[in-house]
């Protein structure tokens, strides 16, 4: 499904997240501790506490950093799957395309949505009819307006509506807003 890079890419990155976690996890659980001793009769030895050396320090910095580097990395990396098409043009949110006349891309878009929801169950058809009809952004309040279904039964059906990666929730405010992909 990938190409063999990008596997090898992501599990180098996964494992530099796991190593650094342990790292920083054992770094951080486990501190030295300063003991004191003082000679002379009745000599005590004392344990003050727990302090960092300049090493240890070094080794928790250099972990948190690769932590969140690859963490970063890994995320970004799942967001620009291979669900879409890179030399396929956009449409922003607002309306605005990359260049190519709107009105064409819409259309484009529109038929390619529709051969998709020729495949869905009956509620899923509504709830992505409702958004195709908004020209592929709608507010998910509106759709439980607009089709009187209810808040539940949108929302699980727009689960299962990103799980076949046919339409994306954003958070907007308060609210989400449902675009097809």
């Amino acid at each position: 499904m990938f190409p063999r890079a990008l596997r090898d890419t992501r599990l180098i990155t996964a494992t530099v997240l796991v190593a650094s976690t342990v790292a920083l996890v054992g770094q951080l659980l486990n501190p030295p501790q300063l003991v004191v001793a003082a000679s002379g009769p009745g000599a005590d030895v004392t344990t003050v506490g727990s302090y960092f050396t300049y090493r240890e320090v070094g080794i928790v910095a250099v972990a948190a950093c690769l932590l969140g580097a690859s963490g970063t990395a890994l995320l970004l990396d799942g967001r620009s799957d291979s669900r879409t098409d890179p030399d396929r043009p956009r449409v922003a949110t607002d309306g605005s395309s990359d260049g190519r006349g709107s009105d064409e891309l819409l259309e484009t878009r529109r038929r390619e949505w529709e051969e998709h929801a020729d495949e869905l169950g009956a509620t899923e058809r509504v709830v992505y009819e409702a958004v195709l009809d908004a020209d592929g952004v709608r507010p998910q309040r509106e759709i439980v307006d607009e089709t009187d279904l209810s808040k539940a039964t949108v929302s699980r059906t727009l689960d299962s509506l990103e799980s076949k990666a046919l339409v994306e929730r954003k958070r907007r405010g308060t609210g989400n807003v449902v675009m097809l992909l």
